[in-house]
C-alpha cells in the first residue's frame, strides 16, 4: 500500500489563475505559501523562511470557488496529491515542476478568511503555540 497526500494552510501569494479548455473544463493554478519561524541560535534574532507550492485546481465546482472568492492573501486549506511533470524547456533541456493537484474526490480546498473582507467560510484554526525559545526549527 502507497499513500499520496499533502496538505498545507497557507495564504495565496497571488489571484488565481484561471485557465478555460476547448471542451469547456477549466483549470485553476495557485501559488500558496507557507512559513515557519523560529529564533536563531547565534543572533537570537528570530528568522522566517517561507516556502511556495504550486497547486493545480481541477474540479469545476472548485475552480468557481477559486474564481469567486480567492485573491491574494487569502488564507486556504489544501489537501491534495503531489504530481511531478516532466517538460523541454525552449533550450531543449529536460525540467521538472511539481505542484499539489485538487481533482475529483481526492482533494478538498477550504477557505479560511476570504480576501473579501466578509465572513469565514469556517473558523480559523488556533494560532500556534506562543514562542518557547526554541532553537530547533521543527
Amino acid at each position: 500500500m502507497s499513500v499520496n497526500q499533502v496538505i498545507i494552510v497557507g495564504h495565496l501569494g497571488r489571484d488565481p489563475e484561471i485557465h478555460s479548455f476547448a471542451n469547456g473544463g477549466r483549470i485553476a493554478n495557485l501559488s500558496v505559501g507557507t512559513s515557519r519561524a523560529w529564533k536563531d541560535r547565534n543572533t537570537g534574532e528570530r528568522v522566517e523562511r517561507t516556502e511556495w507550492h504550486r497547486v493545480s485546481v481541477n474540479n469545476d465546482f472548485l475552480v468557481g470557488i477559486c474564481e469567486e472568492r480567492l485573491k491574494k492573501g487569502a488564507k486556504v486549506y489544501i489537501s491534495g496529491r503531489l504530481e511531478t511533470r516532466k517538460w523541454k524547456h525552449t533550450d531543449g533541456s529536460d525540467r521538472y515542476s511539481t505542484e499539489i493537484i485538487v481533482s475529483g474526490y481526492e482533494g478538498t480546498l477550504e477557505v479560511f478568511a476570504p480576501s473579501t473582507g466578509g465572513a469565514s467560510d469556517r473558523q480559523s484554526p488556533p494560532e500556534s503555540p506562543p514562542d518557547l525559545d526554541d532553537e530547533i526549527p521543527f
